[in-house]
């Protein structure tokens, strides 16, 4: 069977069963947390499938479980703070792309992944950010959002940060994140499109994997009920610092 698909998908040699093992973990995360799809597997697969090749990828992965999670992103979601954070961060994306041309990358994305991590740690040890969760916080959080998206794909990260400091309910929290990333999804088509690298062999590695993505998303969805909500917010501060610490070792290996 892996051997199957590893020649339809044209994975490397001997890397299928964890490919999809990453896939399938993916989705339980995005599943349940509503984000971090994409950042689940840039760390697991990128030493298998160069950056260039692996962000089609997930985009078209991250697209999928967007619809499907749609339905209850639209209903739970607070769209005024969602439309605020998609329309600074489209605007904040070009700068970050203006800035990637000028300076190193990968110090930008050092820099990127540092400032995300110690805004993490604060909330996760209850430490006040003030102003973060005000009208100005929402504005700056999606401006920053667009900016280190621009110069290391990591914005997601900041959105989520933002969400997760609101004093709101853990179902809202989520869907805030399902319909900012399901929203974004189109603006990331156009620069994709532009940049000519989401080509045939992206989408359909992205078929591919669908099957494994799909059960994982219906099985992190099945995890948020009520019971487990009350751990959402914890879940997704370590989760973030977890994905930080991952992405800074491999910038500093």
């Amino acid at each position: 069977m892996l051997e199957i698909i590893e020649a339809a998908a044209a994975f490397p040699p001997g890397t299928t069963g964890t490919i999809i093992g990453f896939a399938l973990l993916a989705g339980i995360v995005r599943g349940f947390t509503g984000f971090a799809l994409s950042a689940v597997m840039f760390a697991g697969v990128v030493t298998i499938i160069p950056p260039v090749q692996l962000i089609p990828i997930t985009f078209m992965l991250e697209g999928i479980a967007s619809i499907i999670m749609f339905r209850g992103g639209i209903k739970d979601a607070d769209m005024n703070i969602v439309w605020g954070l998609v329309i600074t961060s489209t605007i904040g994306v070009p700068i970050g792309l203006y800035v990637t041309t000028s300076i190193d990358p990968e110090i930008s994305k050092l820099a990127s992944l540092g400032v995300i991590l110690v805004l993490t740690l604060a909330q996760l040890f209850q430490v006040r950010i003030s102003g973060l969760a005000s009208r100005p916080g929402l504005y700056a959080s999606g401006l920053v959002a667009g900016f280190i998206t621009g110069i290391s794909s990591v914005g997601g990260m900041v959105v989520a940060l933002y969400v997760l400091a609101q004093q709101t309910a853990a179902r809202r929290m989520r869907a805030a994140l399902v319909m900012y990333l399901f929203i974004g999804m189109f603006t990331s088509l156009v620069y994709l499109s532009l940049y000519g690298i989401l080509n045939f062999t992206a989408l359909w590695r992205g078929v591919v994997l669908t099957p494994f993505l799909l059960s994982g998303v219906l099985l992190g969805t099945y995890l948020f009920r009520p019971s487990l909500e009350k751990f959402y917010k914890l879940t997704c501060l370590v989760l973030l610092v977890a994905l930080c610490a991952v992405g800074l070792m491999r910038q500093l290996m």
